[in-house]
């Protein structure tokens, strides 16, 4: 599989520092091209979130360059990637929440992340941050781990009353600020011509599932320039609709070949 990438992030309207981090690699292996994609969405006063978000994206940096051709030349398994990315949550939980206990202040960031291997997709998320897969239709493959998701699940809140939720953003899971941290894991196929969008909650609060898709479907996204275009457009269209949280977005397009 070869991939088609585009990114942007947004410090917004409203905030002094962008607490949001991404990134997006791509590394030729023995099992063909692979492709890594995360973003973070960082909480915390004086741009602590920022280094929350900064911190877990330089470790899963590392892990792409270091662990992860080892585990292709083991012979790769699944189980044993969802224990190393387990394992990364759960030390970069223990050090960003030591660091904002021995600072007096608190800190943390979700965590959404997408491995591209051979014709297959594994995807982590902890928090809110969202991702996407669009084909024939938009299709979101990650759950909020959110109090009024929870409500939802339970039957106790409509979607649309969760839109409109006082306590719509609260996490229930937060990678630096919860006691235990339990990551969500899903896993699927991979074909050309799908597009993958990883998204801060900031890039969807007021704009419609109707709208991203019609500026990001693969019918649309032919290469990286309208890409990268139309993802500025939109975040642009954030904010002119007064959207007041940090706004980010990473696209990966799937394509035929090695």
């Amino acid at each position: 599989m070869n991939y088609m990438i585009a990114a942007h992030s947004d410090i917004g309207i409203k905030k002094n520092t962008n607490q949001d981090s991404l990134m997006i690699k791509v590394a030729q292996t023995r099992l063909g091209k692979v492709c890594l994609c995360i973003v973070c969405d960082g909480m915390g006063g004086l741009a602590k979130g920022e280094l929350a978000s900064a911190t877990v994206i330089r470790v899963f940096e590392n892990w792409f360059e270091k662990d992860l051709p080892k585990l292709i030349e083991a012979g790769f398994d699944p189980t044993e990637l969802k224990l190393q990315w387990d394992n990364i949550v759960l030390e970069q939980n223990r050090v960003l929440s030591g660091y904002a206990s021995r600072n007096g202040t608190r800190m943390g960031t979700t965590i959404v992340a997408v491995l591209f291997i051979g014709n297959e997709y594994y995807c982590m998320n902890v928090g809110d941050s969202r991702a996407y897969m669009m084909n024939e239709r938009l299709n979101l493959l990650t759950k909020d781990q959110t109090f009024v998701q929870y409500e939802m699940d339970a039957g106790r809140l409509t979607w649309e009353q969760a839109q409109v939720h006082p306590q719509r953003n609260v996490l229930l899971q937060c990678c630096g600020a919860s006691e235990v941290v339990t990551p969500d894991f899903y896993h699927g196929q991979v074909v050309p011509d799908q597009i993958y969008m990883l998204c801060s909650d900031g890039f969807r609060h007021v704009i419609t599932p109707e709208e991203l898709y019609n500026k990001l479907n693969p019918y649309v996204c032919q290469n990286e320039q309208i890409m990268k275009a139309n993802a500025i457009d939109l975040i642009e269209l954030n904010k002119m609709r007064r959207e007041t949280d940090n706004i980010s977005v990473a696209l990966v397009r799937t394509c035929q070949g090695e």
